[in-house]
């Protein structure tokens, strides 16, 4: 590849005194040290959300910013049985930049590990025209699985994470080729 791919990392949770940016960090760190990404961070927290529909400067700079990767990863927690609203309004808040690019899940909560709001992602991104990576990096009981330092032990996770990085780069580079060969059709 002669141009590294643009991955952006959606951080998705709000909420005050939020577990996503220690779950985050830890996969950036990972995404940051595979050379075929170039890594970029878009955290809902610091997102005007919602995003109106007119031409806003946060609305063309977040279409920009959605346009110009070639991949997300979506860092999501799951909040009873479901995916954060501010995710869903972030889809929501653009149409055309998510179409034809790959996207993967790091989840993480309770017993479920964040893979319920996983499912129910893989259902609004198909809708909006996006390849969902199989595989997924989940954490089970996520506040017990990081140390002070924001590191795991977590085995199953972190070669998960290995394993979607090689597929996400996959994905990203097939599709980045055919969307400019083609522009994927609009609808």
């Amino acid at each position: 590849m002669d141009t590294p791919l643009r991955l952006e990392v959606i951080i998705a949770s709000v909420r005050p005194q939020r577990f996503a940016p220690v779950v985050a960090d830890w996969f950036l760190r990972r995404a940051r040290a595979d050379a075929d990404f170039e890594v970029g961070v878009i955290d809902l927290l610091d997102t005007p959300l919602p995003l109106d529909l007119t031409d806003s400067p946060e609305v063309q700079a977040f279409r920009q910013r959605v346009g110009a990767a070639d991949a997300f990863v979506a860092v999501t927690s799951e909040y009873n049985h479901g995916y954060p609203a501010s995710l869903k309004t972030a889809f929501d808040s653009v149409k055309r930049e998510w179409r034809g690019k790959p996207i993967g899940f790091v989840s993480y909560g309770g017993l479920s590990g964040g893979l319920r709001a996983v499912e129910q992602l893989r259902q609004v991104v198909a809708e909006i025209h996006m390849v969902s990576i199989r595989e997924t990096v989940s954490f089970h009981e996520a506040k017990r699985k990081f140390d002070a330092e924001g590191e795991t032990r977590d085995g199953a996770a972190i070669d998960a994470a290995d394993r979607m990085l090689r597929q996400l780069a996959w994905w990203a580079a097939a599709l980045r080729t055919a969307r400019a060969a083609d522009p994927y059709p609009g609808s």
